[in-house]
């Protein structure tokens, strides 16, 4: 073998090797690279992460913000509805209460309605039966005493008793009247029925 060919074979062999640390070194520089890349990329993403988390906490703050905000208009309506029910049954049982007095009332009004009614009867029978008796007293008298009493009567009061008398004892005491008294009573139970309608 010459030394030509042993230089050659040296030289392959450099060249070879030279080759491989180019490549080598140029492998080394894409895998630093890609780490790099990869390394970037992972904290891009775990900050990407870091600000989804953020915004759905925030998000999912927000969203109990309102619930709670939402609760809370709820109870508070609710409250307030218990209170107005609660109003209405105490109006409704004062009213109920106040129906009960009226009616309590109306029925002892009514009660002492009737009691006056019978009272005023009783008094107006009562007095019927005076006046009835007292005219049957002077019906009975003398006629020259009754006439001395009807002329001290008020006219009035004297016509009201000749009028329910008896027309023969009442024409015997107006006998006995003076004309002056006889005429006032006698206009006066003329009178009497002047202002009664006629039909």
């Amino acid at each position: 073998m010459s030394s030509t060919t042993k230089f050659r074979r040296r030289g392959r062999g450099s060249v070879a090797l030279i080759a491989l640390l180019l490549f080598g070194s140029s492998g080394l520089r894409v895998g630093l690279s890609a780490q790099s890349a990869m390394a970037n990329t992972s904290e891009s993403s775990s900050k990407e992460q870091s600000a989804s988390s953020e915004t759905i906490s925030a998000k999912e703050l927000s969203t109990d913000e309102e619930v709670s905000t939402l609760l809370s208009t709820l109870l508070q309506r609710e409250k307030t509805v218990k209170e107005m029910e609660l109003k209405l049954d105490l109006r409704a049982k004062s009213l109920d209460v106040a129906q009960q007095e009226v009616e309590r009332r109306i029925t002892a009004l009514e009660a002492m309605e009737n009691k006056l009614r019978s009272t005023l009867a009783q008094a107006d029978s009562a007095a019927e039966n005076d006046i009835a008796r007292l005219t049957t007293v002077y019906e009975n008298m003398k006629s020259p005493d009754a006439a001395a009493l009807f002329e001290a009567m008020e006219p009035a009061f004297a016509a009201g008793f000749l009028g329910r008398m008896r027309p023969d004892a009442a024409a015997g005491i107006m006998a006995g009247l003076s004309p002056q008294a006889a005429y006032t009573i006698s206009v006066l139970l003329a009178g009497r029925n002047a202002k009664v309608p006629k039909s």
